[in-house]
């Protein structure tokens, strides 16, 4: 078995990896899932599922649940793929625009965003329509821009139970003269529940 607990932040390493599909990091994953607020039997759409990371670990803390993923990469839906079958999960995934795909799915618990391909408004009304009265939907950002643009849909919308978290990871990587501490990227996560 390659990951033998329930919790949240599956080490990056375990997972199959590729130099042209994005990974979510263990520890932005372990706070974006904590902020969705699931139960065992949730149902979830990944928007943007990439490498497939945030979505198993969804089936894993899903067990009567259901998940859906979908990228618009076929390369990225290929990965996903090698990462459920590793972890001996399964899920619904979609090849194709969140746009277009959206509107075939079933109403849902949570959804998280992770990436927009460029149109992000119309996205997130997509994804909040498929999302149940006092459902989650979570956004995780490295750009202000896109912050900005997550800040004025939560208005329009009148979302509420709204936090926004930003989250600068630092890992250890041994060198020569001992151990040094390497920054990441910071990751603004956004969440909010549908009235």
């Amino acid at each position: 078995m390659v990951w033998a607990y329930r919790t949240a932040g599956i080490p990056d390493n375990l997972f199959e990896r590729s130099e042209e599909v994005p990974i979510t990091k263990e520890e932005i994953r372990a706070l974006v899932i904590s902020k969705l607020r699931l139960r065992e039997n949730s149902w979830v759409i990944d928007v943007g599922c990439g490498s497939g990371s945030i979505t198993v670990e969804l089936c894993i803390q899903l067990p009567n649940g259901q998940v859906f993923g979908i990228d618009s990469d076929e390369a990225a839906i290929d990965l996903t793929k090698r990462n459920l079958l590793k972890f001996g999960m399964k899920a619904n995934l979609f090849l194709g625009q969140a746009q277009e795909i959206l509107p075939t799915l079933p109403q849902v618990d949570a959804v998280i965003i992770g990436g927009s391909s460029g149109d992000l408004t119309r996205l997130a009304d997509l994804a909040l329509s498929r999302l149940k009265t006092g459902g989650r939907i979570v956004f995780d950002t490295i750009l202000i821009e896109t912050l900005c643009l997550i800040n004025g849909l939560i208005k329009k919308n009148s979302l509420y139970e709204i936090d926004i978290t930003q989250v600068i990871v630092t890992k250890s990587k041994v060198i020569s003269a001992g151990t040094m501490m390497v920054a990441r990227n910071p990751v603004t996560i956004v969440s909010a529940a549908k009235p």
